[in-house]
C-alpha cells in the first residue's frame, strides 16, 4: 500500500496546531458597531426585525456607547431618526439635529470612543430618498450642496470620521473640500464607495424609518449585477480624497470585497448589513442553524475576502466571545 507523502491533515489534528496556522483572525480592532439614535426621552426600544438591536433616545445613547466601550470595541457609527422630517432633510445640518445632539453627549461622556457618522438624507426626508428631489429624481448636484453643510455640522459637533452613504457622484470631493475649507483637514472620510441597491437593507429601513415613500434607489445605488462598475466607483472615491472605501452589503458581495482589496492600498471596510444579521438571527431562533457558529463563519469570510474592518450588528456578541475565549474554530 502506497501512503500519501503530503498530508495536510497533520496541521488540523489538534486545536493548538490549528490555531498556530490559522490564516484569518477577527479581533476587537476589526469591529465597528452601528447605533440608532432617535428623538424622545428615556427610550431604549428593540427593533422588531433585528433582535438584540435597539434604538436609543439621546439621553440613553451614552449608556449604549459605554457598553460597547466596556467590551473593547473602539468605534461606533451613528444613524439618526429625527422628530421632524422635511423635503430636504434639514435636521442633518441643524446644530440641534439628532446626530449633533448625540455627538455632543457621547463626546462629553465617552470621549475615548471613536465616533463615525453616516452622512446621508434618507432618514431625514419626508420622501425617504437620499437627497433633494426634482420631480421623482434625486438631483445629484443640489444634494452635494446639502452634504457639505451636513458634513461640516457633524465635524463641528465632534464627529471623528464621516461616512457618506448616498452614492451621489462627486460626494467625496464635495465633502473633502467643505471640511478643508472649514478647517477640518484632520477629519477622514470613509466612503460608501460600492453600495448596491440591495434587498438586504429591509430591517435597517424599519430601524431607521428610512424606507422610500415611492419608487426605489436603483437610480443612484449600484446594480447588484455589476462588478467592474464597483471598481470604477472605488477609483473615483480614491481620487476624490477618500481615506477608507467601503463595500455594502458584504456577504453577497465577497467577490467585490476581494477585488477592491486587490486594487487599492486604502483600508477597506465591509458593512455586514441588517438583512444578513436578521437572516442568521431568524434561522438561529428556529433552530435551523447554530447561530453563533454561523455568525463567526460569515464574519470570518468577510475578513478573509479582504476587509480590514467590519461594520456589524454582531459586534457586541463577537466581543463577548473574544473576551471569554469562546472562539468556535
Amino acid at each position: 500500500m502506497e501512503f500519501p507523502k503530503l498530508r495536510p491533515r497533520r496541521l488540523r489534528l489538534k486545536e493548538n496546531i490549528r490555531s498556530l496556522v490559522r490564516e484569518t483572525v477577527i479581533t476587537l480592532d476589526d469591529l465597528i458597531y452601528p447605533i440608532f439614535v432617535r428623538y424622545g426621552e428615556n427610550i431604549v426600544e428593540e427593533v422588531p426585525s433585528m433582535p438584540g438591536v435597539f434604538r436609543y433616545s439621546v439621553d440613553k445613547v451614552a449608556d449604549a456607547v459605554k457598553e460597547v466601550r466596556d467590551l473593547g470595541i473602539k468605534a461606533v457609527i451613528l444613524f439618526g431618526i429625527p422628530e421632524h422630517k422635511d423635503e430636504v432633510g434639514s435636521d442633518t445640518w441643524s446644530n440641534e439635529g439628532i446626530i449633533q445632539r448625540a455627538l455632543r453627549v457621547i463626546k462629553k461622556e465617552v470621549p475615548e470612543m471613536y465616533v463615525i457618522t453616516d452622512v446621508c438624507f434618507c432618514e431625514y426626508t419626508t420622501h425617504g430618498h437620499c437627497g433633494v428631489l426634482k420631480g421623482d429624481t434625486v438631483d445629484n448636484d443640489l444634494t452635494l450642496e446639502n452634504l457639505k453643510k451636513q458634513a461640516v455640522s457633524h465635524a463641528e459637533n465632534g464627529a471623528d470620521m464621516l461616512a457618506p452613504s448616498g452614492m451621489m457622484d462627486g460626494m467625496v470631493r464635495a465633502i473633502r473640500s467643505a471640511l478643508d475649507e472649514a478647517g477640518y483637514t484632520h477629519i477622514p472620510i470613509m466612503a460608501y464607495s460600492a453600495k448596491f441597491a440591495s434587498a438586504f437593507y429591509g430591517p435597517f429601513r424599519e430601524a431607521a424609518e428610512s424606507a422610500p415613500a415611492f419608487g426605489d434607489r436603483r437610480s443612484y445605488q449600484m446594480d447588484p449585477a455589476n462588478a467592474r462598475e464597483a471598481l470604477k466607483e472605488v477609483i473615483l472615491d480614491v481620487t476624490e480624497g477618500a481615506d477608507i472605501v467601503m463595500v455594502k452589503p458584504a456577504l453577497a458581495y465577497l467577490d467585490i470585497i476581494y477585488r477592491v482589496r486587490q486594487m487599492t492600498l486604502l483600508p477597506v471596510c465591509a458593512y455586514n448589513v441588517s438583512g444578513e444579521y436578521s437572516l442568521i438571527k431568524a434561522a438561529g431562533k428556529m433552530g435551523w442553524v447554530d447561530e453563533r457558529k454561523v455568525m463567526w463563519e460569515v464574519l470570518t469570510s468577510i475578513k478573509r475576502a479582504g476587509a480590514d474592518m467590519i461594520i456589524t450588528y454582531f459586534a457586541k456578541e463577537v466581543a463577548q466571545d473574544i473576551i471569554k475565549g469562546r472562539l468556535p474554530y
